[in-house]
């Protein structure tokens, strides 16, 4: 069972869908059993960081996200879910992040050619002996809509990176926890062999 955290905010049924295109069970839920008892976890997210960070606080989801990485639940944040993962954001600079991974998450330059948000299709450059990357090549196209970065401060939790503006980390994955800023539910086969690397992990 793979078990979606429904925090009041998140692409949730986008997910469950992806999920359940490959065959696999699935449960939204904000009951901290029902999320525990689970064989692999989701944490989504669309929207701004503060305000995913307070709903999940309010909630108390965030001492169940921590709970399962301490359990070695295998976890995979998804887009603001992966930021959520890190100490803190420029986008709503006041309100910590869950400090699983040391790190911030920064804000894209204006820069003449690009637009900000990044949205749409950028190839990622794969470390080699990934878990979540298994199997998949490097430089495959994932879909990507955000106007921060991640900016990890241990290099070796990197499990992919990206070029849009500047180089930045786009994925990371460190004992059970896995992460990645790119929508594998939005990735067509690429994306669908990213979660199903994850499934069976």
């Amino acid at each position: 069972m793979i078990a979606i955290i429904d925090y009041g905010a998140g692409n949730l049924r986008s997910v469950e869908k992806a999920f359940a295109y490959l065959g696999y069970e699935t449960v939204v839920s904000s009951d901290e059993n029902v999320l525990l008892s689970a064989d692999k976890i989701v944490l989504p997210g669309v929207g701004a960081f503060a305000d995913a960070m307070n709903m999940l606080r309010d909630s108390g989801l965030d001492l169940t996200v921590k709970k399962a990485v301490e359990r070695k639940i295998p976890l995979l944040g998804i887009c603001l879910g992966m930021q959520m993962l890190f100490e803190s954001s420029e986008e709503g600079a006041e309100v910590p992040g869950l400090a699983v991974f040391k790190g911030k998450i920064k804000k894209f330059e204006e820069t003449s050619g690009f637009k900000i948000p990044q949205i749409g299709w950028n190839s990622i450059k794969i470390k080699e002996g990934t878990k979540l990357f298994k199997d998949i090549p490097n430089d495959s196209y994932v879909y990507f809509v955000h106007s921060y970065y991640l900016d990890a401060e241990d290099k070796n939790v990197v499990a992919a990176t990206c070029d849009y503006i500047h180089p930045f980390h786009a994925a990371v994955e460190s004992g059970n926890v896995f992460a990645c800023q790119f929508h594998p539910e939005k990735s067509g086969k690429t994306g669908l062999a990213i979660l199903k690397n994850f499934a069976e992990m």
